[in-house]
């Protein structure tokens, strides 16, 4: 049950990517597209994300739609899970534990100290998810392209 839904989820993945990477877009904005839609998933955005990538999409002609989106499926909410973690762990590797905070002791006192890595950590993971979903998307649609030929 659990294979067939990894299987379904994949398949889909791969399905939205080939139909991205196959549109008459040049490679370079397929993949900025691909970029954008990445970082604006991977920051904690309550869902505004969304709303951001429709308004890029609609303002700007060079924007693929598909490629904008394709994103929200690569991160969808059981991924961004562990994106959450990995945030807060570099941003208490580079900002250090909050001061005078033990696990016992975390509670409502905590949040801005937590937020403040978890937001730290998140923004720098979200450039580096843009920056490789660029080239993971430049390299596909050359890929796809060349295939089709």
């Amino acid at each position: 049950m659990i294979r067939d839904r990894v299987v379904g989820y994949r398949e889909r993945v791969q399905t939205r990517l080939r139909a991205t990477f196959s549109q008459d877009h040049p490679p370079h904005f397929i993949a900025v597209s691909f970029a954008i839609g990445v970082f604006m998933t991977t920051l904690p955005t309550l869902g505004t994300g969304l709303i951001v990538l429709a308004a890029i999409g609609y303002r700007y002609a060079w924007a693929n739609n598909l490629a904008l989106f394709a994103a929200v499926v690569v991160l969808n909410p059981v991924a961004k899970t562990g994106v959450y973690s990995m945030s807060f762990i570099l941003g208490t590797i580079l900002l250090g534990s909050p001061p005078g905070i033990t696990n016992p002791e975390i509670g409502l006192t905590a949040g801005r100290e937590i937020l403040v890595r978890l937001l730290a950590g998140n923004a720098i993971i979200a450039v580096v998810f843009a920056l490789v979903g660029y080239a993971f998307a430049h390299y596909g649609v050359r890929a796809v392209r060349r295939y089709k030929k």
